[in-house]
């Protein structure tokens, strides 16, 4: 008998001569499902997310005052990115294109927004007995769109000169004070109309965390539509204040990575990839061309079958042999397949 046969394992499919001893079925699973809960509780306290206060406008306006007031004339002025932004918020861009193919202005505008009514002059409104902020308001509102503009920009240039000193970590001019106090913020602007009145109303309504619920589209009890807080504050600086806190931003994962300095889902990795390849790593249209990218390699995945050539690898490529070696080894020798 050759020393092949001695260990291949014998024929156990026979009935069994042995001997029996009771065991309890019911016992073993409930500790079995005791000691799987038991882990399952203590690795989620262990390594599971943490359970961060979600970002709001309240917030915002508290810790970052200027940043707000900043990014909400920029709304009324029509000079922010979701106002310039397009599809499908509004028609003012073309939106992400590739040659001649324009995805998001062929879907056309599904969730319309008009920064300037919806995120400060209709939330505005519903502040009660201010007969000073109906004045401005309705000052306001009576102007030509060439007046309004101009006092947004007289208003603005000296908020974005203290932003961009802050940025670059320089002393910022004094035509911008806040009040440590009561965090009200005073900008020292000639020309600017109403606007500081403005401002100031919905920087107090935003504090109160009024503005929050004024800017959510659902009215019923349980709001599932956050899109222009979400889009208000993405805006300014608070959402890329935390996320680089949390190392969030991208630049060691790619596109998407979990909470803290870890990559991300396992499965992103393909998509993350192109978003570091020139030229789509510097493209403004980035998102678009990686869809495109993945839909063509996802197209040509399924008919892998039906190319020529490439179907006819597994067969000219002997990786199959390798896994299959005792398989073509036994069969060479003449014993069982």
């Amino acid at each position: 008998m050759s020393l092949r046969e001695r260990l291949r394992s014998k024929d156990d499919t026979g009935p069994w001569r042995g001997g029996y001893a009771p065991y309890d079925l019911i016992k073993e699973l409930c500790i079995a499902i005791g000691v799987i809960a038991l882990l399952a509780i203590v690795l989620t306290v262990l390594f599971s997310s943490p359970d961060d206060p979600p970002s709001t406008i309240a917030q915002w306006s508290r810790t970052l005052p200027v940043n707000f007031v900043t990014a909400a004339v920029k709304e009324l002025d029509g000079t922010s990115p979701t106002a310039e932004y397009g599809p499908p918020y509004n028609h003012n861009g073309k939106g992400q294109h590739a040659a001649f193919i324009y995805l998001q202005k062929w879907l056309g505008v599904s969730h319309p927004i008009n920064t300037a009514d919806d995120f400060v002059i209709d939330p505005l409104e519903t502040i009660p007995d201010n007969p000073a902020l109906a004045g401005a308001l309705a000052e306001y509102q009576r102007a030509p769109a060439a007046t309004q503009k101009a006092w947004g920009e007289a208003f603005a240039k000296p908020l974005e000169e203290h932003e961009a000193a802050v940025e670059e970590k320089k002393a910022p001019s004094n035509a911008v004070a806040v009040n440590s106090a009561t965090g009200e913020v005073t900008v020292h602007a000639s020309g600017a109309g109403p606007v500081p009145r403005m401002m100031s109303g919905l920087l107090s309504l935003a504090k109160s965390g009024g503005l929050d619920g004024s800017l959510l589209t659902s009215r019923q009890f349980f709001q599932t539509d956050y899109t222009n807080p979400l889009l208000f504050m993405a805006d300014g600086g608070l959402l890329d204040e935390r996320a680089e806190g949390q190392h969030l931003l991208g630049e060691q994962w790619g596109m998407m990575n979990e909470t803290g300095s870890y990559p991300g889902q396992v499965w992103l990795w393909l998509y993350t990839f192109w978003y570091q390849v020139e030229p789509l790593k510097a493209s403004a249209n980035a998102d678009l061309l990686v869809m495109m990218v993945m839909g063509v390699l996802s197209v040509l995945f399924v008919c892998i079958p039906f190319l020529p050539g490439i179907r006819s690898l597994p067969r000219k490529l002997p990786i199959y042999r390798l896994i299959w070696k005792e398989h073509y080894q036994a069969q060479r020798e003449g014993g069982p397949v």
